[in-house]
């Protein structure tokens, strides 16, 4: 029997709570979902769009209830559709990028982009869907061949302000935020007042971007060492299977088994005259030398250091770029903080030591997903001249964890369910 789109949405929504996705095999919706306003719409089937990238999928899907309502215009009382929306926020490492593609034609599942005509397995005739990042480029041809969906690609740079600049005019409750010390701290920016600032997406490398409105935007620099590259030396040096358990060990390190710190070379005073503290790092694995190998070195410890001199790299270059642009606010996101308190924190520390205390680091609730939601934007079903400015509201928050709850059971049972299964 042909289930209903409800029935559908229903299941997804099932298997993401009761158990889809093993460690092995990491699916993760990591970010509370966000209830969207009411909006003039042309279709009532949900869409979809992805962020491919060289490390990381980011996947945003909206979820929609439609209802009929009369709306005014100069011509008087006119029928129209409208919206009540849900964004979902879903991310898995690219390597598992076709698990994913045969658990979807399991499914069946409603998404559909810019076509009308829908085909037995559920999916609409030849439909084309917004995608952004270089995998757009990469895996085209496996959905169009696999899917029938074809990938209409927006500028990845273009789409990453595109989804900041929505984050932070809607005014969504606990969207963006400060992170010192441990302590996260709500912050709410006036729309009116967002515009100029730096936008710093750490992703396998790192852009720097200067966004000045709506559609305005630089990018002003960059650097290859990224996310990508510390992952990279980690999983040399620590044998990390993946980011998150590099993140996790490294909770139990300390830098300073392998960081010549201040002290090390001045003593407990520091060095005073120039606001150098003894525990400021004087330079990255310093300690290390010959007289002792890799196996006796704790894999923690070098987790440690890789992730906090990272972060402090990023800070200060972000500090470097911001200072003669005159631009006093940077928010930062990519895939690559993952709400991880630690990075914030280095972060945060980092940028108000070179600022002197001038500039904060503003972080992002759905950090990583920045690039998904710009393409999502692109639909021409959504009118963003109704969407900008209004409320949006968070929730499920409670549900998920801080680096983001892992889906259980196990993907091969499951498509082989699925595909075994009439429907």
């Amino acid at each position: 029997m042909e289930r209903s789109k409800c029935q559908q949405l229903e299941e997804v929504e099932r298997l993401r709570f009761n158990g889809l996705i093993t460690q092995q095999q990491p699916f993760n919706h990591q970010n509370p979902t966000l209830l969207l306003p009411k909006l003039p719409i042309d279709s009532d089937s949900s869409l979809i769009s992805l962020d491919i990238g060289g490390t990381l999928v980011k996947v945003v899907y909206l979820v929609r209830e439609n209802k009929k309502c009369m709306t005014s215009c100069s011509d008087g009382a006119i029928e129209c559709h409208t919206l009540d929306g849900t964004l979902h926020f879903v991310k898995f490492e690219t390597k598992f990028l076709n698990q994913w593609i045969q658990f979807l034609h399991s499914q069946r599942l409603c998404f559909v982009g810019e076509s009308s005509d829908v085909q037995p397995t559920g999916f609409h005739k030849n439909m084309t869907i917004k995608a952004t990042g270089g995998g757009a480029y990469k895996y085209a041809d496996i959905f169009r061949d696999r899917l029938d969906i074809t990938f209409d690609i927006v500028d990845e740079i273009a789409s990453t302000v595109a989804g900041a600049n929505f984050l932070l005019q809607q005014e969504i409750d606990q969207e963006a935020f400060t992170h010192i010390s441990g302590k996260k701290t709500y912050v709410n920016i006036d729309h009116c007042d967002l515009f100029p600032y730096l936008l710093v997406n750490v992703g396998s490398g790192v852009s720097i971007i200067k966004v000045t409105g709506n559609k305005k935007f630089e990018r002003v620099t960059g650097t290859q060492f990224g996310g990508g590259t510390i992952f990279g030396f980690a999983s040399l040096l620590t044998n990390c299977q993946s980011y998150d358990e590099l993140l996790e060990i490294s909770q139990r390190g300390d830098n300073r088994a392998l960081d010549l710190t201040v002290g090390d070379i001045y003593g407990d005073t520091g060095y005073p005259e120039h606001n150098l503290s003894a525990s400021a790092i004087a330079s990255c694995f310093g300690k290390v030398n010959g007289n002792k190998k890799l196996s006796g070195y704790k894999a923690e410890d070098m987790a440690a250091s890789l992730l906090r001199n990272f972060t402090y790299l990023i800070a200060q270059i972000s500090y470097l770029v911001a200072a003669p642009l005159g631009i006093k606010r940077i928010c930062f996101g990519g895939s690559y903080i993952r709400g991880h308190a630690s990075t914030m924190d280095n972060i945060s520390y980092g940028l108000n030591f070179w600022s002197k205390g001038q500039v904060a680091a503003v972080f992002l609730q759905h950090e990583g997903f920045l690039g998904a939601v710009g393409a999502l934007l692109n639909y021409k079903k959504i009118d963003l001249n109704i969407l900008v400015p209004h409320k949006l509201t968070a929730y499920d928050s409670s549900r998920l964890s801080d680096v983001g709850e892992e889906f259980h059971g196990k993907l091969e049972e499951r498509v082989e369910d699925c595909l075994n299964r009439e429907v």
